[in-house]
């Protein structure tokens, strides 16, 4: 049960980012790094979610 919680927290600090990204793309019209900075994050977020995710899967918690 935490697994999944885990994963739905990453999953919506995700999308966050992907808008303060976009955001920030509107207001600074991509001159500013936190554009640069907010991928990043997305990045590594991206990383952990497919890491839970495998992680969930090979335990079988996961699994259909």
């Amino acid at each position: 049960m935490l697994l999944k919680f885990l994963i739905a927290v990453v999953f919506l600090a995700m999308v966050a980012s992907l808008a303060a990204g976009a955001g920030f793309l509107l207001r600074d019209g991509g001159q500013s790094r936190r554009v640069l900075i907010s991928l990043k994050v997305r990045i590594a977020l991206g990383v952990t979610l497919l890491g839970l995710l495998l992680y969930g899967f090979t335990l079988g918690d996961l699994a259909a």
